[in-house]
């Protein structure tokens, strides 16, 4: 189980993440959504121990990770990946390369400053670009495929590392509709085989309620929903995306979806302008 017990974190007179209190089981896939600046990307970055809680501790099987330090640090940052919006590759490298990275927290510092890796790693590395069928881009560097490849190739990466949680950080937020479903559909297969703990920031309330079994909302640092997809009602979408009681609020101000339409028998044009599908 992961524990956030009374997680706050300030920058200086900003309060981003107030007093936060969840429990996570362990092969969950959580969904948190919520308006930028909500404090999203700053509560998975204090999991992921990449920035400190203000107040508050994060234990992960009863243990502390928010006072981890050194090689046990290292050991849970290992333990718990870390998926980025802008994917985090080394551009210059080659793919397969930047996947064989992920196993850096498992070997020697000598291995690793001589970039030396075992024949066993590399068929390890090959087999999860394989399975997230990307595998013929091995030999490219990282910099020259698209977006959704490149998350792709982050997420093999990620699974390099064994881990027990993957943090993905808007892991579609600057993808297009369909490199979005990939991308979506790869951690829920990680998450439905592996048992992998999966929790994801996402600004799609359609995704949400499509990929994740659990999904938290937050507003303004807090969390103000916390339950199921079906849970999630026009009222709960007000308190975390704002708009007056009452009111109408449509869900897709947060997003479109990232569902692919299918094909639709032309007509005849009515003079009637039709909505054009934007990006995700």
């Amino acid at each position: 189980m992961l524990e956030i017990r009374k997680v706050t974190r300030r920058f200086g007179s900003n309060t981003a993440v107030r007093n936060v209190e969840l429990k996570i089981d362990q092969g969950q896939m959580v969904g948190i959504i919520g308006r930028s600046g909500a404090g999203k990307s700053t509560l998975l970055r204090m999991i992921n121990r990449l920035i400190d809680p203000s107040e508050g501790s994060i234990l992960f099987h009863g243990k502390e990770v928010s006072a981890l330090k050194g090689p046990e640090l290292r050991r849970w940052q290992r333990d718990c990946a870390m998926i980025f919006q802008q994917f985090n590759l080394v551009p210059r490298l080659d793919v397969l390369t930047n996947v064989l990275l992920g196993r850096l927290n498992h070997r020697s510092t000598v291995l690793n400053l001589m970039n030396m890796f075992t024949r066993e790693e590399r068929i390890r590395a090959i087999a999860a670009l394989e399975r997230l069928d990307i595998a013929q881009t091995a030999l490219q560097r990282a910099g020259t495929l698209s977006g959704g490849q490149q998350q792709r190739v982050a997420i093999a990466r990620a699974l390099m590392q064994e881990p027990k949680v993957i943090l993905a950080d808007e892991p579609i937020a600057s993808l297009d509709p369909l490199n979005a479903k990939v991308v979506m559909d790869s951690l829920a297969d990680i998450n439905a085989r592996e048992g992998i703990t999966v929790i994801t920031n996402l600004h799609t309330l359609d995704t949400a309620r499509a990929y994740c079994n659990r999904i938290v909302g937050m507003a303004k640092g807090a969390v103000v929903f916390d339950g199921p997809p079906e849970a999630l009602t026009s009222d709960a979408v007000r308190n975390i995306y704002g708009g007056e009681e009452g009111a109408e609020l449509s869900e897709a101000i947060t997003s479109t979806s990232i569902n692919i339409p299918a094909p639709q028998p032309a007509r005849k044009s009515t003079g009637q302008a039709q909505p054009a599908l934007a990006a995700v």
